[in-house]
Formats: structure tokens, sequence, C-alpha cells
């Protein structure tokens, strides 16, 4: 499998673990020392993964199961060595994010780092 192709997998895992509000998904995607910060309107939001995991997790019944249709564009990805950023957008409760993602390989598998996000809509 190419990087961008691993790459690609693992933003796919990251958007799967929200439309299927699935912690165990969450976790494989991010490094465990990721963090998840953003404004959400007027509040800062900085999650750990755990967190971030939990938070997923308590959106019942999840997007898919509701019906909602899947969103998620990948709108750049830059890889240096084994470092990554990428730039996806998707739709999530009702809104649309844009997210920055950083990403690191480590061990041969690549997860992702950190995570900004932005609401766009």
């Amino acid at each position: 499998m190419s990087e961008q192709a691993a790459i690609e997998a693992v933003i796919q895992t990251y958007f799967d673990c929200m439309f299927e509000s699935s912690s165990k998904k969450a976790k494989a995607a991010f490094h465990p020392g990721a963090r998840i910060v953003g404004y959400l309107g007027e509040k800062l939001e900085d999650m750990s993964v755990d967190d971030f995991a939990a938070f997923v997790a308590s959106q019942q019944p999840s997007p898919k199961d509701k019906g909602e249709e899947a969103r998620l564009e990948i709108v750049s990805i830059d890889i240096a060595g084994q470092v990554a950023v990428a730039q996806v957008r998707d739709d999530y409760l009702g809104h649309t994010f844009l997210d920055l993602l950083s990403l690191l390989k480590i061990d041969g598998e690549w997860r992702i780092q950190n995570k900004l996000f932005h609401v766009e809509a």
C-alpha cells in the first residue's frame, strides 16, 4: 500500500469513528497522546483521545444508524518522510467541519497525532 493510501485509510477510520459512534475506531485512528482542539462557537474545545472517543461513543443513535448521509472530502494530503498533514472536510452533528490533521508514521503505521478543527457552517 502506498503512503498516500495508508494515510487515506487512517482518515477513513477517523471519519468512521464519528459516523458510527465508535470509540474503538477513534482509538485506532489517533496516537494515544493526540489532542483534538478547536472552537465550537466561542468555546475552545481541547480533548484527549479518550475524551474524544467517549464523546463520539455518546452520540446515540449514531449518524449512520439515523440514516444520515456520510460526507468526507479529503481536500489535501502533504507527506514529508514520516510526517504528513491532511486537510479534510466532513459533516458531523449538523455542522460542516474543516479539520487539519497532523499524522506521524510510527513503527510502520500512520496515526493522527493532532487534530485542529474549524466549524465552517
